[in-house]
């Protein structure tokens, strides 16, 4: 539990449906804040908001809605997520700028800021240092379950708290995914010092993960750290256990949000081993998790090599293609680009119908690599998407 925060979640009639949909996150005493943001040019007010404010370097609560981004919605849009701030700063009694936004939903539609505004007092009554699963109940979208994550972590002496959660189900992949996630611990650090841990871990998480290709506009990683355990950042054996933790917690969610992706049944890890370097090693597992025929092979549980090793063939990098293996976990299907038969399809079949696996790939070029995480693609993603805004 970390201390001196606080969450809650409620309904407050955003959505159709009766699902929490305003989110509160508070810390008792001002928080050094970083932040990293999606990279599509079409950005949400909350975001370009947000961008603004946390060059601060320190805030006191975040406020987040679901089932409307607030994008596309011009200066309206900006105004609503000023106001969105303002009624909970208000609340807490602090400067506006020292509240951060963000909105999940549908695109284009006015954020219906007076529900927000009418409902702040109930979301302030709610709030509890027990209170993050709601918080995360309120950020989801079609997402299934909530996604949150707690660590103590004890080294020198000393212990601190991270508690982490995000949302995403649909329209994820590399490039600062597409989701929101929040991480609260109870470290004292600078901004500076988180950024840059945050953006390291974001890179190794969040940045290695795909569904279905699609960068979001309102993508949004925030940490928030008030310093109430007394452990610092300046220690280094602290700064050390903090760097692994965090980057633990980050691929934990990471692989969460890819195991509840829009009609995923199997989430898949890319390996990628033998490349010339780590940037080619990267090039080669994005082409092939973002593949379609790759992931829709994943589906059908098909073994289906040749659209990997296609899918290869396509990403830009050099290869030899008489010194790639391929293997299912540790079944090997292609040894030096020749199928090895028969048999060895039919284990590699037999490890496709698990919910989780690897597919693990040599191009013996040097000693780069790089991991992706993806999943198959399902006639339920269709369906989930077809009517998404219905």
């Amino acid at each position: 539990m970390c201390q001196g925060f606080k969450a809650s979640g409620i309904h407050a009639k955003i959505k159709k449906k009766n699902a929490k949909d305003l989110g509160l996150i508070v810390s008792d005493v001002p928080a050094a804040v970083a932040g990293v943001f999606t990279k599509n040019q079409i950005k949400a007010a909350p975001v370009l908001l947000d961008m603004e404010r946390i060059q601060s370097g320190v805030c006191c609560a975040v406020i987040a809605n679901s089932g409307n981004a607030n994008c596309c919605t011009g200066e309206q849009g900006i105004k609503d997520a000023v106001r969105m701030a303002k009624a909970a700063a208000d609340k807490l009694g602090v400067a506006e700028e020292m509240v951060l936004v963000s909105s999940t939903g549908v695109i284009g539609q006015f954020l219906p800021i007076e529900k927000i505004e009418s409902n702040i007092p109930q979301l302030f009554d709610a709030l509890s240092s027990d209170g993050f699963v709601d918080f995360a109940e309120s950020i989801m979208t079609t997402d299934t379950i909530p996604k949150k994550i707690s660590r103590v972590v004890e080294v020198a002496g000393k212990s601190f708290a991270i508690t982490g959660v995000a949302k995403g189900a649909g329209m994820i992949r590399p490039d600062m995914a597409t989701m929101l996630s929040y991480v609260c611990t109870d470290v004292e650090a600078d901004s500076s010092t988180l950024h840059e841990l945050l953006t390291d871990a974001v890179n190794l998480s969040f940045n290695r993960i795909t569904i279905d290709g699609d960068t979001s506009t309102n993508d949004t990683v925030l940490i928030l750290a008030n310093g109430k355990s007394g452990a610092s950042l300046n220690d280094a054996a602290v700064k050390k256990a903090f760097k692994t933790a965090l980057e633990e917690m980050l691929i934990e969610l990471a692989k969460m949000v890819v195991k509840d992706g829009e009609g995923v049944t199997k989430l898949v890890e890319i390996k990628i081993n033998g490349a010339a370097s780590d940037e080619d090693a990267e090039k080669m597992a994005d082409t092939v998790a973002h593949s379609p025929l790759v992931k829709t092979a994943f589906f059908g549980e098909d073994a289906n090599w040749g659209r990997i090793i296609a899918a290869l063939g396509r990403s830009g990098v050099s290869l030899n293609p008489d010194a790639i293996d391929i293997s299912f976990n540790d079944i090997m299907l292609i040894k030096n680009g020749l199928w090895c038969g028969a048999d060895a399809e039919e284990e590699a079949t037999k490890v496709m119908k698990l919910d989780e696996f690897e597919v693990v790939i040599d191009v013996h070029l040097g000693n780069g690599s790089s991991s992706c995480w993806t999943c198959d693609f399902s006639i339920d993603y269709v369906k989930i998407n077809a009517d998404y805004r219905s």
